[in-house]
């Protein structure tokens, strides 16, 4: 299959996201909440999915996208898995961590990823068989063969008092002497496991729109993705475990308290 047109189109709707997160940036936003008070969506989430599924629509009319904002309609081959902006409570305290994530699955095989860096302005691409890119550069993910010394990130949900279970896997983590990173973006996370910037990630209750771009990164740059007892790793399975690949038991056993 020719992915060209493809990533052509996951790359101008990269970039017409960002657009609209900058706009917002100087302009200035309105919010509100949705699971929680913490739970936040901006302007810029709503306007970047309507603007990414315009351009999608126009390109490729029997596509359908599934949205973190507007959700699915419909079925089809062609899926368009995107999250408009990663990082909402970030980008909406003006913290340099967001962007936006663009995977296309094709017959539930993804084959396609983009995830922008916003603040930094960096570009991570991913095409199936074709490898991985920042910036037009190869990747690889990191050479580091022991899980102490590791740089690890992981997230958690808006309401942990609710929702409390990642608490126990990173107590198992610090407990180790691990050192743990909480940016606030998952698909930001996979991107830099991709770059080589981190060792390994986890996280529980992830969704989609998470994880499609960054897993396809962190395979094609030679890392590992799975669940959480080592199975291999299926979209809408919403526990998951990413590295280099040479800490991955090892990260695998620590979380699992062994």
């Amino acid at each position: 299959m020719d992915l060209r047109p493809y990533l052509e189109a996951a790359l101008d709707a990269a970039y017409l996201a960002k657009g609209i997160h900058q706009y917002y940036q100087e302009k200035g936003f309105t919010h509100s909440t949705k699971s929680t008070p913490t739970d936040v969506v901006t302007q810029a989430d709503h306007e970047a999915e309507a603007a990414i599924r315009a351009l999608i629509a126009e390109r490729f009319p029997d596509h359908v996208v599934l949205g973190e904002e507007q959700g699915q309609e419909g079925e089809g081959e062609f899926r368009w898995i995107v999250d408009p902006l990663d990082g909402t409570v970030n980008y909406a305290h003006g913290f340099p961590f967001y962007g936006v994530s663009i995977g296309l699955e094709v017959r539930g095989e993804v084959v396609l990823g983009v995830v922008l860096d916003t603040a930094r302005g960096d570009l991570f691409t991913a095409t199936k068989g074709g490898g991985a890119y920042l910036n037009g550069r190869p990747l690889r993910v990191s050479q580091r063969t022991t899980l102490v010394g590791s740089l690890l990130a992981t997230g958690f949900p808006y309401d942990v008092a609710r929702d409390p279970e990642n608490l126990t896997y990173f107590q198992r983590a610090l407990a180790k002497g691990l050192t743990v990173r909480r940016p606030g973006a998952a698909a930001l996370d996979l991107a830099n496991v991709a770059a080589g910037r981190l060792d390994g990630f986890w996280e529980v209750k992830l969704n989609p729109w998470d994880v499609a771009a960054g897993w396809l990164l962190i395979t094609e740059a030679g890392g590992q993705v799975t669940g959480f007892q080592g199975e291999a790793y299926r979209l809408g399975n919403r526990y998951l475990v990413a590295s280099n690949g040479r800490i991955h038991q090892a990260l695998l056993e620590a979380l699992q308290g062994r």
